[in-house]
């Protein structure tokens, strides 16, 4: 792990540092689209999102006999939100409506990966990673991505070639590991200064950082190491309370005019194989308050924002017997910033009928998660196409990067 020395704003370091999250400290975008100052932030929703609960299929007269008890209705006591129509949004995610009604959020509709089969960590190394299939781990799509992107005027003194990057937390999510110098330190899940995150903190910058290290002493003493995030949540990734801080505290980083462009976040827990209802519904509520963070958060940044949240794969189509629903392959992405050309549901809605479903058991893929981060890349960030085909997601140059997607 390299250690450099960072000089980030006070506000950043006081306002960020007890959120666990990953973010790398990049260039600013020199040719990224119309000139913009761009931010790209990357959520992974470990354990695979039900995507036809998080956003339901309303319309399709399949829906409701294949999920029975566990089935959202367009009214009534299980009534999800109204998209356009024909998809329902879950009712723990209202921010994320709003925004959509806004045309600041959109929906990815039966999307995958192309990954095929049904293991978490087969699904999350090929997610992550940007490879077809499992067992490439050195590298994440995000690390090459960024090494690919026209340098332009450095947010940090240091060599013009210097690319520097954080990772805070247990680990930093595969997605961003790589060849850009990366900077680690694990701290106790949103814990404050208690006797244990000062000491980590202090050891590690000390050494590394004399004037990180005397900022971070200056909020220790004063109280406001987390400038105003919440440190009696004792939530991690896998709590709303958690969720929401996480989101927070790198939405702070980058909304600084010196922070960082591109953020990494991993939330937990979304493997619903009983007791769907009430478990998604909790885990639903983190995503849609983190979503609200970042918009509150960012500030002027937003309208330059795009925010991707993607999972390993989706659920079965049907319910099993615990009221749950076991792996499978399709599922929902969610897109949400101001710079999102948001307002839609974007599918080739494949249909729910038996002989419509992928091995007679789940949602049909029929969009390419790669297609939509390369439209993105490529739109917001100024990214070369043969760069995404050739390194970010190797393999991949059938996957044309899809247009539209950024106002």
């Amino acid at each position: 792990m390299l250690c450099e020395t960072l000089t980030p704003t006070r506000r950043a370091v006081l306002g960020a540092s007890g959120a666990l999250f990953a973010w790398a400290f990049m260039p600013k975008f020199a040719h990224a689209a119309g000139g913009r100052d761009p931010r790209f932030v990357t959520i992974i929703l470990r354990g695979a999102l039900d995507g036809l609960t998080a956003v339901p299929p309303l319309g399709d007269p399949g829906y409701a006999s294949l999920r029975q008890d566990i089935a959202l209705t367009r009214d009534g006591d299980n009534a999800a939100l109204p998209l356009d129509g024909f998809f329902g949004l879950h009712p723990s995610m209202p921010y994320f409506q709003k925004l959509f009604q806004a045309k600041q959020a959109a929906v990815v509709h039966a999307s995958a990966t192309a990954y095929r089969e049904r293991s978490h960590f087969d699904g999350q190394d090929v997610l992550e990673s940007g490879y077809p299939t499992p067992g490439h781990v050195e590298t994440g799509w995000l690390n090459r991505l960024l090494e690919g992107l026209p340098a332009g005027e450095l947010i940090s003194p240091g060599p013009a070639e210097r690319v520097r990057g954080l990772s805070v937390g247990a680990t930093a999510p595969l997605v961003i590991r790589g060849k850009a110098p990366v900077l680690g330190w694990a701290p106790p899940v949103l814990k404050a200064a208690d006797g244990d995150l000062a000491p980590r903190l202090m050891d590690l910058y000390g050494r590394t950082d004399p004037l990180l290290a005397g900022l971070l002493k200056e909020g220790i003493e004063t109280g406001k190491i987390a400038s105003g995030l919440d440190m009696k949540a004792r939530g991690g990734p896998g709590d709303p309370d958690g969720m929401e801080q996480m989101a927070r505290g790198a939405a702070r980083l980058i909304a600084e005019p010196a922070g960082p462009r591109v953020a990494a976040l991993a939330f937990e827990g979304w493997d619903t194989h009983a007791q769907e209802t009430e478990r998604l519904a909790k885990l639903l509520t983190g995503l849609d308050r983190s979503i609200a963070a970042f918009h509150q958060e960012l500030g002027p940044a937003w309208k330059d924002t795009a925010i991707v949240i993607a999972t390993e794969f989706g659920r079965t189509a049907r319910i099993n017997g615990t009221e749950g629903t076991d792996h499978g392959t399709a599922t929902t992405a969610f897109l949400a910033g101001g710079a999102v050309a948001g307002g839609r549901v974007i599918t080739d809605w494949p249909g729910l009928k038996e002989a419509q479903l992928f091995e007679g058991r789940d949602l049909a893929p029929t969009t390419d998660l790669s297609a939509v981060i390369k439209g993105i890349a490529v739109d917001l960030l100024g990214a070369d196409a043969g760069h995404l085909a050739e390194a970010v997601f190797p393999g991949s140059a059938r996957v044309a990067p899809m247009k539209g997607l950024i106002v």
